[in-house]
């Protein structure tokens, strides 16, 4: 566990140097890989094991520290651009970029201080397979960090950005949205009952977990939808 937290620690500052759209898109396959392979892997969905489902957190874990502190140099940058003159680190500038991104650094927050001890600790042994599916999630931030690099190279009017945004619109519904309806299936399948009373057989925590994660996706879904819909 504390190798793998450490060298994550210095693996992502370490790429940030190289490319700040790098770092999420080395992270998002590696996490999509693992979550792939614990989902193959995981025949049973609710016993079996597999190792990568509880490594692999602490590998999220400085990430989502890393992103959360690189959102709020973003914001600032922007904003001495923008003619705000706040000194770095200050009260001033982090209150602001918190106002602005509250829902993505709450989503960070969530993650680091709510999932984590319930994959690490509470749910004991059982749930690698749904592990994995969450780490499949991850599937759409390559072509969303794409996204952004052509923007910033003024391609948002090529073919390659309106292709890019097809495939961020079906990996995003698919790993982000539709993910939830498959782990409830999997795992309806797995004890034989019809998916409409998982809810009601799986933990009220399991739920609620799922609605916080769930949640905000639809959010950024429709923002997604919306973008396209002006891009198409």
């Amino acid at each position: 566990m504390w190798r793998t937290l450490a060298l994550a620690s210095a693996f992502f500052p370490g790429l940030f140097i190289l490319c700040i759209r790098l770092v999420s898109t080395v992270q998002a396959t590696m996490a999509t890989v693992s979550g792939i392979t614990v989902v193959l892997s995981c025949k049973n969905v609710v016993h079996d094991r597999h190792w990568l489902a509880v490594e692999y957190v602490w590998v999220l874990v400085p990430y989502m520290a890393y992103d959360i502190y690189v959102m709020y140099l973003c914001h600032w940058h922007k904003s001495q651009e923008k003619g705000i003159l706040e000194k770095k680190h200050s009260l001033a500038s982090v209150w602001s970029f918190l106002l602005q991104e509250r829902l993505m650094v709450t989503h960070h927050l969530f993650i680091l201080i709510v999932l984590t001890p319930i994959t690490q600790h509470f749910r004991g042994e059982l749930g690698d397979f749904f592990v994995g599916c969450i780490f499949t999630a991850e599937l759409s931030t390559p072509f969303v960090s794409l996204g952004k690099i052509l923007m910033q190279l003024k391609m948002q009017d090529t073919l390659l950005h309106k292709v890019n945004g097809i495939l961020v619109l079906v990996t995003f519904f698919l790993c982000r949205i539709l993910l939830f309806p498959f782990m409830y299936a999997a795992y309806a399948r797995q004890v034989g009952i019809p998916l409409y009373l998982v809810p009601f057989r799986i933990p009220l925590h399991c739920n609620i977990a799922n609605a916080s994660l769930i949640a905000p996706q639809l959010y950024w879904f429709r923002l997604i939808c919306r973008k396209a819909a002006r891009l198409y």
